[in-house]
């Protein structure tokens, strides 16, 4: 089983790993989009102003520009502890141990806008390029993406089950065929849904701690439900699709 992840705005700074070196990055049928990409970011981050425009930053976020700048030459870290936020702290892998820990890395990837797709324990160093960035001169990231990375998505599939827990913008870079996919739906007294906006990223960071924390091999939707409601969730499901209800 394979748990496709959402990058995060948020990384952590530093690392103790040596610079980015392409090589050490699984998939390397990515690696021209992804040399390519990061010699762009490298080059824009000369000019502050476009470099702003083009990853939507505010000018109290320059360190951003600052990383961007250096990305060939800072240092690394497992790109599961390089991202941060509400998903990774529900996740909490670092807290995970022995066989727990080490599903988390087989189990772990993260669709990346600049590296396409990363395992839990590729080097990368910290970045900042979002899905619906639009660098000056090129298409967009989703245009660039798909041709390359849809067939590495689509091998995957085909060995193992994919649950696509990533968000909208970035499974638009592209699609994984037969994954399985998750929405979080709250549920108020009066029995009303909508879609959680504020804690989905909670609710996927926990539902991905439970699937590399079972020893359990899910083959399909029903497995990852069986698995879930085990843990005592309400889980609905259609076909592929699985709605993680949350009552308020």
């Amino acid at each position: 089983m394979l748990v496709l992840l959402p990058p995060s705005e948020t990384k952590r700074t530093g690392g103790d790993g040596p610079p980015l070196d392409l090589a050490a990055l699984r998939h390397p049928e990515l690696d021209p989009v992804r040399k390519a990409l990061v010699d762009e970011l490298v080059e824009l981050s000369d000019d502050v102003a476009a470099c702003r425009a083009a990853l939507g930053l505010s000018e109290r976020r320059l360190d951003e520009i600052e990383r961007n700048a250096a990305l060939w030459t800072s240092p690394t870290s497992p790109a599961i502890t390089r991202y941060t936020g509400v998903l990774y702290d529900a996740l909490d892998v670092g807290s995970l141990r022995g066989a727990a820990a080490g599903r988390a890395r087989e189990r772990l990837a993260v669709g990346s806008a600049l590296f396409g797709l990363v395992h839990a324990g590729d080097p990368i160093p910290a970045y900042r390029l979002s899905a619906g960035s639009a660098l000056p001169g090129s298409g967009t990231l989703a245009a660039r993406w798909k041709p390359v990375l849809e067939p590495v998505l689509a091998r995957l599939a085909a060995e193992q089950l994919v649950v696509d827990l990533r968000s909208g913008a970035y499974a638009q870079l592209a699609r994984v065929p037969g994954a399985v996919t998750v929405n979080v739906l709250a549920e108020r007294p009066d029995g009303t849904r909508s879609v959680v906006s504020h804690h989905n990223k909670s609710h996927k960071g926990g539902l991905a701690r439970l699937l590399v924390s079972t020893r359990a091999e899910p083959a399909d939707a029903a497995g990852v439900a069986r698995i879930a409601r085990r843990a005592g969730h309400v889980v609905e499901r259609s076909g592929n699709h699985l709605d993680l209800v949350i009552p308020t």
